[in-house]
């Protein structure tokens, strides 16, 4: 487990953004914020894609640093390929 929780969980540290804030932006409760940090459960795509959301509603910059720790990789490796396409 855990890429989606040790991203977040570093995001909420560096920008002091409780996981009650988050799980109040995003409607959900907190035990669900709770769970993803701690790495009990991994957050599914689409609530990935709401955390994203809600991370730029409270702190774009925030919203920024959980994409690329979650996603950094990912995207590098695909911008290389694309690269190599051309």
């Amino acid at each position: 487990m855990g890429k989606a929780g040790k991203a977040l969980r570093q995001v909420l540290g560096t920008y002091g953004i409780s996981q009650n804030r988050l799980a109040v932006t995003m409607g959900i409760n907190r035990s669900t914020v709770y769970q993803w940090v701690n790495e009990v459960s991994d957050p599914l795509a689409e609530a990935v894609t709401e955390i994203v959301k809600a991370l730029g509603n409270i702190d774009e910059a925030a919203a920024e640093d959980f994409i690329n720790l979650y996603l950094g990789r990912f995207v590098e490796k695909n911008d290389l390929r694309e690269e190599d396409n051309s």
